[in-house]
């Protein structure tokens, strides 16, 4: 297509669900309806010559619905591929390297796991996951005496599940996060968590997304760093968020590896 008719929809290893995606711009295409202006038109010919006259042979790159068939939109949580993108070509500028004008410390922030809600701390994350979704992981976190390994598991079994649009508690897939956000708020699901043996397994220390600052603000109660450290433990990741989040994913997933590493 790039070559024959100069329409390049992006390199190949950068796109997900490839058959979905070529069936969905076919569609439009029998629909008579231009993949970038989105205007319908009479027959074919004119569509085609509108779309080479207009330099239109193109996706629209603000149509949020071809997001999920590009690799990008799945990397960081809470970040558009505007955004993502943007940061990768300033990577590609040369820049002076005592030139520190344009810089701006820009606070990390957790992303909800139910919706796009952000907070820069882990307790206005988890007030606002209370109020809006009835979904309270301190609460979880203490009556189920979870320190931060099982934590990571759980957040990232139910980061998974939302993910992929699917109630983690009846196992049901919807069409959309928001049809799933409306069934898990209507039957009280975001509080019934499933079996622990289910998300209590070590496949699920590995994250749905890269750089989820969630992930860096769990830590273990006083009690349980206290016990471990008697006990001679591995080192738990320290309770200080300051340095959590200085943490790269790739070095928390490690330890928690080797962690069950030596517990098994």
């Amino acid at each position: 297509m790039a070559r024959e008719h100069a329409f390049n929809i992006g390199l190949p290893d950068n796109i997900a669900k490839c058959n979905e995606f070529l069936c969905t711009l076919q569609k439009k295409l029998d629909n008579l309806q231009c993949l970038h202006c989105e205007k319908t038109f009479r027959d074919k010919n004119t569509l085609k010559d509108h779309m080479r006259t207009k330099q239109h042979r193109r996706i629209n790159p603000k149509n949020r619905e071809y997001d999920r068939f590009y690799v990008i939109n799945y990397l960081e949580l809470g970040k558009s591929w505007e955004e993502v993108q943007l940061e990768d070509d300033r990577e590609l500028l040369d820049h002076q390297e005592d030139d520190w004008s344009d810089w701006e410390e820009r606070p990390d922030s957790a992303v909800c796991l139910f919706c796009e809600k952000q907070a820069e701390t882990i307790e206005k994350l988890c007030v606002h996951m209370e109020e809006a979704h009835d979904f309270d992981l301190l609460k979880i976190k203490s009556e189920l005496g979870l320190n931060f390994y099982q934590q990571v598991k759980l957040v990232n079994l139910i980061r998974r599940q939302i993910h992929q649009c699917r109630c983690y508690s009846c196992h049901v897939k919807f069409k959309s996060k928001a049809k799933l956000r409306t069934h898990m708020e209507e039957t009280k699901h975001t509080s019934l968590l499933p079996e622990r043996k289910i998300w209590d397994q070590p496949e699920h220390y590995f994250p749905t997304y890269e750089n989820d600052i969630l992930l860096c603000t769990l830590s273990d109660s006083e009690s349980d760093l206290t016990a471990q450290e008697q006990n001679g433990n591995i080192t738990i990741i320290s309770e200080d968020t300051s340095k959590l989040h200085a943490l790269k994913q790739t070095s928390i997933l490690n330890q928690l590896l080797l962690h069950e590493g030596l517990k098994n």
